[in-house]
């Protein structure tokens, strides 16, 4: 019999200075048994940093025609494609073409992912922005990844400042175009 998904609870204190954003989140997080624990923190990161009326996870590893996370308005058009990790440039292409912004989070070395669309054909490519953290700041966190967690994420001239669980980490969140 083949293992079901794990659930996560986060609580969230969300204080996004740079956007404006303050919120109070209780997100429950699936977590697929091929998942890691990085591309978990990554996604749920993801998430806080783009937060808007009408984000949501999508179903995860089963949904291959969305991404991680995503934002839709009031009339169901996807108007942020968010993905997370390395994602093909085909995925990159259609997230594109499908929504007004499309950006990728990574818990990867950066240049690394975006060497890998080199010379693909990527819709808009020039918008597309990938997100980076310092070197082992996602590892660090996503150690301290429980069952039921809890969170304040808060954001200062693009400079990250995360407690979970009691531990207190920090990195920039890097931007930069994927061409």
């Amino acid at each position: 019999m083949a293992t079901g998904a794990t659930i996560h609870t986060f609580d969230v204190q969300l204080a996004d200075v740079d956007r404006g954003v303050y919120d109070e989140l209780s997100l429950r997080v699936a977590r697929h048994p091929s998942e890691t624990a990085a591309f978990l923190m990554t996604r749920v990161l993801a998430y806080c940093l783009e937060f808007a009326e009408g984000i949501a996870f999508s179903e995860g590893i089963s949904a291959t025609d969305e991404p991680a996370v995503l934002v839709r308005d009031l009339t169901g058009t996807v108007t942020a494609w968010i993905e997370v990790g390395a994602p093909d440039a085909e995925r990159l292409h259609l997230g594109s073409r499908q929504a007004e912004r499309t950006v990728v989070y990574t818990h990867r070395d950066p240049t690394k992912v975006a060497a890998a669309w080199k010379g693909k054909r990527i819709h808009r490519a020039d918008e597309i922005v990938l997100y980076s953290f310092d070197p082992g700041f996602v590892e660090d966190a996503a150690a301290l990844i429980e069952r039921r967690n809890t969170m304040t994420v808060s954001v200062t001239e693009r400079h990250l400042y995360l407690e979970l669980n009691g531990a207190t980490l920090s990195s920039d969140v890097h931007e930069r175009g994927i061409d």
